[in-house]
């Protein structure tokens, strides 16, 4: 799909098909998460990969009762590492680097997963040590975001999206 192609056709989607998806698939979008950019190559954060129904089941009682979080053949959370910033980059590396890290890696995801044909949504609200306990991530770890991959079960809800003019300040 051309890149473009991608940027118009991702859209959140919050149901999705029993199908799980096809290992090539899920290594591509893997990969895409690896070639993320990230402050000084640190890549200051980690990802923990669930297809497993009772992790699954913990993430959505984490996420507020979310229950698509269930149905999505996978799902990734995407948590801060700081210390990996933090002999470089001090403070700010861990407490903005790190997860301009993580949040870049996961829209990585989101596009790739758009790009194989596959559906996402983001999910940021939850309570973060509920998620980072689900996950068994280290207590140095924060969740930034939540991401199911699956097979889209719905068409996704078209919004308006504000008018360039409307964010775009030219300096010129």
């Amino acid at each position: 799909m051309e890149f473009f192609d991608v940027l118009k056709q991702r859209h959140s989607i919050r149901a999705f098909q029993p199908t799980p998806i096809e290992p090539e698939k899920l290594d591509q979008l893997l990969e895409a998460i690896n070639r993320a950019p990230s402050a000084g190559n640190r890549q200051a954060y980690e990802v923990y990969l669930t297809q497993d129904d009772a992790h699954k089941a913990a993430l959505v009682s984490a996420a507020n009762g979310q229950e698509f979080l269930a149905q999505a053949s996978a799902v990734l959370v995407f948590c801060i590492h700081p210390a990996l910033n933090a002999e470089r980059y001090g403070k700010r590396g861990e407490n903005l680097y790190a997860v301009q890290d993580a949040t870049i890696a996961c829209t990585y995801a989101m596009l790739a997963a758009t790009a194989l044909g596959l559906s996402s949504v983001w999910v940021g609200a939850f309570n973060d040590e509920a998620v980072r306990q689900a996950v068994e991530a280290p207590e140095d770890q924060r969740p930034v975001a939540v991401l199911p991959v699956g097979y889209a079960a719905e068409e996704p809800r078209l919004r308006d999206r504000r008018p360039l003019n409307g964010i775009i300040h030219r300096l010129d």
